[in-house]
């Protein structure tokens, strides 16, 4: 059914759930007797340490129950911390083990970039399901590797777009479709990066600098909100720190075009702050400022405020791979999907190095 745009806006107003319940909140004991999955988390770094072991207090449908990690003061500090068993702590040499342990049904990788591809193909052989960061891996070859070993061990694969969860993104794919088609998408998303030493910004590690971190948010955001995949690509790098970026891009824009005629205009940047993300179609628009934080997600339309429930994305995101195991259901944030993003990120690269418009 078609909505009108009032109707639109109004369903996407202050305390509505339609785009939120049923997998990306807690539900409160409605599949309290259901199993959870037993999630390892490999690789304990800020983001696992900061956001996913306290976000999976909050979930239903998971757990932290296992952990794997090369530095024994983490597994000792974790293992009082989350009360996590001995036997289900884990090294990266003998981490195959894994598959032996009947409390852990995921592994989920939060390793730099480079590793993802050795662990996510690990996990499958051990016959587990993999939650990997993004980007899934540093080319198109490694995913598709990735996917393959995942289908023959027969388990599934999920790439961690958290914001595939977010009402504000949620509302934003939807957006489009009900106004008429979108024509025209800006998206940008970049901030000042510290330390010049951590692993983001050696290329051996990372794979690319600005754009394999925070630019494929950019090209998830005018993906999913024309609805369809880009054609062709034009793309220019800029430099104003040749040493700190010496390995790896500093800043990227690019311009994306897809079949019919809209078109995308993308940023990204290690070195300034941006973090916007508009759409317009023939007669309406649809802005998110800012678009791709953690939290404090904006977004208004030409009818006036946004205003969702803000939700623990990170929480949603685990609880939506979860639910999608246990109903054996289609996702849309699985490899196939990161295999999408590693295909623009490609061309955005070969665009940036001949000069010229690539064909995705």
């Amino acid at each position: 059914m078609k909505y009108s745009r009032r109707k639109f806006i109004s369903t996407l107003g202050a305390g509505s759930t339609l785009l939120v319940l049923p997998s990306f909140t807690k539900l409160s004991g409605i599949f309290s007797d259901e199993k959870k999955l037993g999630i390892a988390l490999i690789g304990l770094g800020n983001y696992s340490t900061r956001q996913l072991a306290p976000s999976l207090k909050e979930t239903s449908f998971c757990y932290l129950s296992g952990i794997v990690t090369g530095t024994p003061e983490k597994a000792e500090r974790w293992k009082a911390q989350y009360n996590i068993p001995e036997k289900n702590i884990y090294n990266y040499e003998n981490f195959d083990k894994i598959a032996d342990n009947k409390s852990i049904d995921i592994v989920y990788v939060v390793l730099p970039n480079s590793m993802h591809h050795e662990f996510v193909i690990r996990a499958a052989k051990a016959g587990k399901h993999v939650f990997c960061e993004k980007p899934m891996g540093i080319s198109v070859k490694e995913c598709e590797e990735m996917i393959g070993a995942c289908k023959k061990a027969g388990v599934r694969l999920f790439v961690g777009y958290r914001l595939h969860s977010d009402p504000y993104h949620k509302a934003a794919m939807k957006f489009g479709n009900e106004n008429g088609g979108v024509r025209y998408v800006e998206s940008e998303f970049g901030f000042k990066i510290g330390d010049p030493h951590q692993w983001r910004l050696k290329k051996l590690l990372a794979g690319g600098g600005a754009m394999v971190d925070l630019g494929i948010y950019a090209i998830q955001a005018a993906r999913y909100s024309v609805g369809n995949e880009p054609i062709n690509v034009m793309a220019q790098e800029y430099k104003t720190d040749y040493q700190k970026f010496s390995e790896v891009d500093e800043a990227i824009t690019w311009q994306m075009e897809f079949p019919g005629g809209p078109v995308s205009s993308s940023y990204t940047s290690y070195s300034s702050p941006a973090n916007r993300f508009y759409i317009n179609t023939e007669t309406n628009w649809f802005e998110l400022r800012p678009a791709f934080n953690y939290r404090g997600i904006k977004g208004s339309t030409d009818e006036g405020e946004l205003n969702f429930p803000e939700i623990n994305q990170q929480a949603a995101q685990m609880d939506a791979f979860s639910k999608y195991i246990i109903d054996n259901s289609e996702s849309d944030a699985d490899g196939e999907e990161g295999l999408l993003d590693l295909k623009v990120i490609e061309a955005i690269y070969k665009s940036v190095k001949t000069g010229t418009k690539v064909k995705v």
